[in-house]
């Protein structure tokens, strides 16, 4: 699955010169997390988020900010002063945020969202935007996904586990060996730590006609 099929279209915007305010309360209204920032040419400058208003000077006092930010050098806190206090959304945004193609498969937000610590991405079509992607359109795409279809019969049930088991499971070199008869899968395999046993059988049970597991791993193994 890509970007683009689960993305949302209709973005709600802001320009660099609303003010903070309207930022807010458009985020409220929306009930959504960060909001895109365009120019008048709708090209993307930056994202104004939850993050980027957490210290505002409306929610924190003067002096509790200035003891938070004393160890920073001048720089720094005149930024730092700026984000909290400016009216601007162009002052207060996040600029050159993360962003990415509606061609790119879903991993890869999910992989930005995990590494940036972020819950929404813009999404790109030659340098335009066409769209968001956020932690809630990847929710929806896991219980809307139906289970992939397979071929009936044992021998197709065997072939899907078999591909499955070398897709990063943690099993790819453990020989692991595979018969189904009338739907029940068997395993074989130097298969001995409870992780790569529960992998095993993570396998078998997303493979559509797959009625029951049988384990013949070695005993003991390691909790």
């Amino acid at each position: 699955m890509l970007v683009k099929d689960v993305m949302t279209t209709k973005v709600v915007k802001l320009s660099p010169d609303n003010s903070v305010r309207q930022a807010a309360k458009l985020m409220f209204d929306h009930h959504v997390s960060g909001v895109p920032v365009v120019d008048d040419m709708g090209r993307l400058l930056g994202v104004i988020s939850e993050g980027d208003l957490i210290r505002r000077t409306e929610l924190c006092s003067g002096a509790s900010v200035l003891i938070a930010d004393v160890a920073i050098d001048p720089d720094a806190r005149a930024n730092a002063f700026v984000k909290r206090c400016s009216w601007r959304v162009g002052d207060v945004m996040t600029s050159s945020p993360v962003t990415i193609e509606e061609e790119a498969p879903l991993s890869r937000v999910a992989g930005l969202m995990q590494d940036r610590g972020i819950k929404r991405i813009p999404v790109m079509r030659n340098g335009e935007l066409v769209g968001i992607v956020s932690r809630a359109d990847l929710l929806r795409a896991i219980f809307s996904t139906k289970p992939d279809e397979t071929a009936a019969g044992d021998e197709a049930i065997r072939r899907s586990i078999l591909v499955r088991l070398g897709e990063n499971t943690g099993l790819e070199a453990l020989d692991v060996t595979v018969t189904v008869t009338d739907g029940i899968v068997h395993f074989w395999g130097q298969v001995q730590t409870a992780a790569c046993r529960r992998a095993a059988r993570i396998v078998a049970e997303g493979v559509h006609g797959v009625r029951g597991i049988v384990e013949h791993f070695p005993d003991p193994y390691t909790q």
